[in-house]
């Protein structure tokens, strides 16, 4: 039993040693195998990941930059304008259209005229009926003058030695060239009504002549003093005179007519009025007498000289006129108007059944400015046609708890508002209104103000003058003008004058746009062609002389004279 049990023992022993022998002889030709492939396997996982991971990166990075270039760009510089060839003075003006017509009209006085031509009132010597541009009128050239007025049909001025001059076909049919009519006057201003002329002379008296030369010679000529003492004389022209009832010391001194009343102020600040035509008498208001008609006027001649006793309290200094109504501005800045308001004219609300105003009444200023924040006072009054200006000098106040800091703290912002007949454009608020019953304010003549390097601050730029004809009107702006450059100075150093600007009904080309369709907003318009020298238009614009030249419109008739200082 012993040796049986030993051999089983024996036996599973050879077994389990043949199983490992032969376990470990097909592992080492399983191992052997898996040795030779590992290595390519590795490779090719890693070439897979790399590229992999190359495409995920390209991909956030976008497509390539191009490569710059190694070409040199070439740089071209503008050119010089300046022309070595010419004197400082010739290269200012080709480089500034205002330095070279400011130049040439101060060497070059005379009037330039625009407009209606049908009676030879811009150009005498022209059978063109219209004139688009500003054109030197050949009388006058390299003359100055007191003043000048213009109507359609015809034109009158004051020459510098104080001579009325008269031309055009309203007043000769045959002879429409400048002629002198009324002289030995010294006279300083005229005004023009339907068919006479206002003059006023230096010593404070007051003409009226009829404009057509065949009344001046077949009417009435008074009789005239001479220097030699007991000797008389006729006049050479029929004219009548304007007496008014004046104190000791008291005179005339500036005159404003419409198409049948005139104006007359007085160095007292008195106002009279007095019928100015003989077509019609005065019969809507403008007289400023209440009650006053053809019937109730008083024994006298028909121009009989009228008080406005209603405004006896108060001191006037400014007068205007439009064709059938009258403003005028006391020393307190207070407005006076009355006439026709058919259309607004007067700045008070219109009423159908009493489009008249025959008594001086005051402009409401309320609601113009708010009255807690602004204090406002009127400066400067203009009229002409059925339109009306005011300049208004409107000062905000500081109130106790204004935290506010601005340097512009009490300048004045200088406004200009209109009221009347807009629809040709001719208030200058960019609307086609047929009345306007209300101040308007232009807001191209409003608000404006430019630094002052002399007194280093902002000063507000106001309309220095105001010219308003029958149906468009042109201001002058008040802006610092530079007229002297040194002799040392630099090329850059030009000479500007007062920007000029217009607006209104251009049905004559009188605006000085070029064409014929109205302007609602105040507009630049180009120099005159013989002084426009700059090649640079767009820039250029009329301006004028300060205190040199004075701007006048008439009745489809514009003109820019020269004056003396």
């Amino acid at each position: 039993m012993v040796i049986g049990s030993s051999s089983r023992l024996l036996r599973a022993q050879l077994r389990a040693r043949n199983f490992r022998r032969n376990y470990s002889q097909e592992t080492s030709r399983t191992s052997g195998g898996s040795r030779k492939w590992a290595g390519p396997a590795v490779a090719l996982l890693g070439t897979f990941t790399a590229a992999t991971a190359a495409y995920v990166w390209k991909s956030q990075q976008g497509p390539p930059e191009a490569q710059p270039s190694r070409r040199v760009e070439k740089v071209t510089f503008e050119k010089s304008k300046i022309n070595t060839s010419v004197t400082a003075e010739r290269n200012r003006e080709i480089l500034s259209a205002q330095h070279a017509q400011i130049k040439k009209m101060s060497a070059n006085p005379g009037v330039y005229v625009w407009g209606s031509n049908s009676h030879r009132v811009v150009d005498p010597d022209s059978k063109e009926t219209i004139i688009k541009e500003p054109r030197r009128l050949r009388y006058f050239e390299g003359q100055f003058l007191r003043d000048i007025k213009l109507d359609q049909t015809s034109g009158a001025a004051v020459t510098d030695n104080g001579d009325l001059v008269q031309w055009g076909k309203g007043y000769s049919e045959t002879d429409f060239q400048p002629t002198p009519t009324l002289v030995g006057k010294n006279l300083v201003k005229i005004s023009m009504s339907r068919d006479r002329i206002i003059a006023l002379s230096s010593n404070g008296n007051v003409f009226s002549i009829p404009i057509s030369k065949n009344d001046q010679q077949s009417g009435s000529k008074p009789s005239e003093s001479s220097w030699l003492p007991g000797w008389s004389s006729r006049a050479r022209v029929s004219y009548r005179q304007l007496v008014p009832q004046l104190g000791l010391g008291e005179k005339v001194t500036s005159i404003s007519s419409g198409l049948e009343h005139v104006l007359l102020l007085t160095n007292a600040g008195r106002v009279f009025s007095a019928a100015a035509a003989t077509e019609a008498y005065p019969a809507r208001g403008q007289l400023g007498v209440p009650g006053l008609t053809w019937a109730t006027r008083p024994k006298g001649p028909v121009d009989y000289c009228h008080e406005l006793s209603t405004l006896k309290d108060s001191k006037i200094v400014q007068i205007a006129s439009g064709d059938f109504h009258s403003l005028l501005l006391d020393k307190n800045g207070r407005v006076f108007s009355f006439g026709d308001n058919s259309v607004g004219q007067l700045g008070f609300e219109y009423d159908p059944a009493s489009p008249v105003i025959d008594t001086p009444t005051q402009l409401p200023m309320k609601g113009l400015y708010s009255t807690k924040n602004w204090s406002a006072q009127v400066t400067s009054i203009a009229a002409g046609g059925y339109t009306s200006f005011i300049t208004v000098d409107a000062v905000r106040k500081l109130l106790m708890d204004d935290t506010s800091t601005s340097s512009n703290q009490g300048v004045p912002s200088v406004d200009t508002w209109a009221f009347g007949r807009g629809i040709h454009g001719a208030l200058g608020n960019g609307k086609w209104t047929h009345f306007q019953d209300s101040p308007s304010k232009m807001k191209a003549l409003s608000g404006l103000s430019e630094f002052d390097e002399k007194t280093q601050k902002v000063q507000p730029i106001r309309p220095v003058q105001i010219s308003v004809g029958a149906t468009h009107a042109a201001a002058v702006l008040g802006n610092n003008a530079h007229l002297n450059n040194g002799k040392k100075s630099s090329i850059a150093d030009i000479t500007w004058g007062q920007d000029t600007l217009w607006w209104g009904g251009n049905e004559s080309l009188q605006v000085g746009t070029g064409k014929r369709s109205n302007v609602p907003t105040p507009a630049h318009i180009l120099p005159p062609p013989d002084v426009a020298t700059s090649t640079n238009l767009d820039e250029a614009r009329f301006q004028i002389i300060p205190s040199k030249q004075r701007i006048e419109c008439g009745r489809q008739v514009s003109a820019v004279y020269s004056v003396k200082i």
